[in-house]
């Protein structure tokens, strides 16, 4: 099962964890696991690239493991249009998890975010 974990703050999502593998079908043909990844690698790269934001990204293959963390000190606007991007994220998993043959290999949730305990550590 693949657990993507949201890190909520009073402000808004700080960031996420996405960890494991869907396990749906076989290796290559896995459409969950191939779904979350495409979603998670773009939410990523949408904050990084488009954003222009320098997140803390760690990523373990293995583990099929990718953590994304907003650093601190965004302006008003970066925090808002970071917002914008883990809101979409957040609604395509959503939709994954709309189709009930699928929602036995995907977990979402919120967490709360708390500083020097986050999920960084645990990867």
């Amino acid at each position: 099962m693949t657990k993507v974990s949201f890190y909520r703050t009073e402000a808004g999502w700080r960031g996420f964890e996405a960890v494991g593998h869907a396990n749906w079908g076989a290796y290559g043909e896995d459409i969950v696991c191939a779904a979350v990844s495409a979603l998670t690698q773009t939410t990523a790269l949408g904050l990084t690239k488009v954003l222009a934001i320098d997140c803390q990204i760690v990523v373990k293959e293995t583990d099929g493991a990718l953590f994304c963390l907003l650093p601190d000190g965004l302006s008003q606007e970066q925090w808002e249009r970071a917002q914008l991007v883990l809101n979409v994220f957040y609604t395509g998993l959503m939709a994954i998890m709309d189709e009930v043959e699928y929602r036995k290999h995907l977990s979402v949730k919120e967490v709360p975010y708390r500083e020097n305990e986050s999920a960084t550590f645990r990867l």
